[in-house]
């Protein structure tokens, strides 16, 4: 099973960029995109359908702000829109989409960056979704989390981490979360499993010439379940084309699926 996720920073960019084109030619089960920035039926003229898939929108009640969506060739038993908290739900940041057994959400954390008040917002996420991640853990699923955490986990996962330790995406408070995500709660970052490589990113910033020379964070992955963390089989970050300030994760799984080609 291939599964793809992205942040678009505004789905009809980056569909005028090539990104449906480019995620056509893949061959992914599911593809998972963020930021969507727009209601779904904003969409009809823009190019944002994939031939052979079935596409799920969690929009923001905001218009132009957030929004996940998931693509899916394997049709799904059930989809989930939130996780339960009126503050995020609102903004369209949780959507799992159900295939038997598994679960693969599309999910997008709050970037505090902005300043302190959205730094509070991205901390009572957390606060939020922990509860949550343990009783994913609880259930007889397998879950694979697909998206932007907004967070570099460790040194390695960004560029200038020394200048970034009092920044949000790396502060103290926002790592040991992590920490705990893929300790005592039970979770694997997956792109780890099968990639150890330094200068790694996901994400760089429109400053300067971050792109060109690579000065970048890790803050998009693909989070599994404890009984999927043996199951992964390659790990690649897309950078030949530029469809936003975020880059594609394709992450390969053995999981059997009658949907490829």
């Amino acid at each position: 099973m291939r599964i793809i996720t992205l942040n678009v920073n505004g789905i009809r960019s980056a569909a005028r960029k090539g990104a449906f084109s480019w995620l056509e030619q893949q061959n992914a089960d599911v593809i998972c995109l963020q930021e969507t920035k727009a209601q779904e039926h904003q969409l009809a003229e823009h190019g944002c359908t994939l031939p052979g898939y079935q596409c799920f929108f969690f929009d923001a009640v905001r218009k132009g702000y957030s929004g996940t969506a998931v693509y899916t060739r394997l049709p799904p038993t059930k989809v989930i829109r939130g996780f339960g908290v009126p503050e995020f739900d609102d903004e369209g940041r949780y959507l799992e989409v159900q295939i038997g057994a598994l679960s693969v959400v599309s999910l997008y954390l709050p970037s505090g960056s902005s300043g302190p008040e959205r730094q509070a917002s991205k901390f009572r996420f957390l606060a939020a979704f922990e509860p949550q991640l343990r009783a994913m853990r609880r259930r007889r699923r397998d879950y694979v989390l697909c998206g932007d955490w907004n967070i570099a986990h460790k040194e390695i996962d960004l560029r200038n981490w020394r200048s970034n330790q009092k920044n949000s995406g790396f502060l103290p408070e926002e790592r040991a979360w992590l920490d705990q995500v893929f300790g005592p709660v039970g979770f694997v970052d997956a792109f780890r499993r099968v990639n150890a490589d330094p200068d790694q990113y996901t994400w760089w910033s429109n400053r300067g010439q971050a792109w060109a020379k690579n000065v970048g964070w890790r803050i998009d992955y693909q989070i599994v379940s404890q009984g999927l963390a043996d199951k992964v089989r390659g790990a690649s970050i897309y950078k030949e084309q530029r469809f936003s300030d975020h880059a594609p994760l394709i992450m390969d799984y053995a999981i059997a699926t009658r949907a490829r080609k």
